[in-house]
């Protein structure tokens, strides 16, 4: 058995000990139309074929990403549900203060789509005692590329040992579909964002950072300087001793 072959096992497997461990009765995860979501589809489907579900929640998005989503769940064969978020987020905006600086309003707007999304996937899981799954990888979790109590927030990441050239790898030996692999890494919170742009860093440069390869002294202290600015990502609250 390749590699790939045996890595897509043992993580069917670690899906399913995690949820027996937990007194789960499946798996439900966010299909965004990226590679490490459709990759998670595929390993939930076959861990759980009868009690896993997908949930696609465009907000506002692109019509391609919901596309590539659908195009996922069948490929996978997971049973899916679409939720349009795109109302709820704009009568919760039209309830908040705007006051502030422009820069923090529009960071502000961002992540309150992960954080509906976090949601509406943990009302599901508790319907139906699912875990919730997430398709963070470790290239995204050491560069704190994630929404803290958004896509952050989840039971199960089953891609968090895996960089994304590793996932990549990983997609194509589970025969996701090639539009979905081919297209550039993007987190879809706004037109055009891609994921390398708002990091500053190629895939490429910082996996081989993260695996112990040679990069360029600046491209290592750019991933010094993201993993030390976004360590409260990573960890619990501090609770104070008193």
């Amino acid at each position: 058995m390749a590699d790939e072959a045996r890595r897509a096992q043992a993580l069917v497997a670690w899906l399913r000990a995690q949820v027996e461990a937990g007194g789960g009765a499946g798996l439900i995860v966010g299909l965004s139309g990226g590679i490490d979501s459709s990759v998670v589809a595929v390993l939930c489907a076959r861990a759980f074929p009868e009690a896993s579900l997908g949930l696609i929640m465009p907000c506002h998005s692109l019509p391609l990403d919901a596309e590539h989503a659908r195009l996922a769940a069948g490929h996978a064969k997971l049973a899916a549900r679409e939720i349009d978020l795109g109302p709820a987020y704009d009568t919760l905006l039209s309830q908040y203060d705007p006051h502030g600086a422009e820069a923090w309003r529009a960071l502000a707007r961002a992540n309150l789509k992960p954080r509906l999304r976090m949601a509406t996937l943990y009302f599901h899981a508790n319907l139906h005692n699912y875990l919730v799954v997430g398709t963070g990888n470790r290239s995204e979790l050491e560069m704190g590329y994630f929404t803290k109590y958004g896509d952050g927030g989840v039971d199960l990441l089953p891609l968090g040992g895996l960089v994304k050239t590793q996932v990549r790898t990983l997609a194509a030996e589970l025969g996701v579909p090639g539009p979905i692999i081919d297209k550039p890494p993007s987190a879809g919170l706004w037109e055009g964002q891609t994921d390398e742009a708002e990091m500053g860093l190629t895939y490429a440069d910082l996996d081989r950072y993260l695996l112990g390869g040679q990069v360029d002294a600046a491209v290592a202290e750019r991933v010094r300087a993201r993993q030390r600015a976004s360590a409260h990502k990573r960890r619990l609250p501090p609770i104070a001793e008193l």
